[in-house]
């Protein structure tokens, strides 16, 4: 489901414009990717939690050429899913 097809279902199920829907939607994100930046995690109850997970720095090779390569440390968005909703999945 697109972004578009997510605002348009939303709209119709609680009789709101989908021009507010839209709004909705992105401020929601926004505010989960604001979380995100400052190290917060984000929980959707009954849906799961996001949060930053640190990579170390490491060695890894170049696929390509087999040459070793050094790979910086970072930061990934990590998502574990609720057991609520993984047992929904798995019905």
């Amino acid at each position: 489901m697109k972004k578009e097809e997510l605002v348009s279902a939303v709209a119709s199920k609680v009789e709101m414009s989908k021009a507010c829907v839209q709004k909705v939607y992105d401020e929601i994100f926004c505010l989960f990717a604001e979380e995100l930046v400052k190290g917060e995690q984000v929980v959707v109850n009954g849906f799961g939690t996001f949060k930053v997970a640190e990579r170390k720095a490491r060695v890894g090779k170049n696929p390509r050429t087999g040459e070793s390569i050094k790979i910086p440390a970072s930061k990934a968005v990590t998502f574990k899913v609720s057991s609520n909703l993984k047992n929904r999945v798995n019905k």
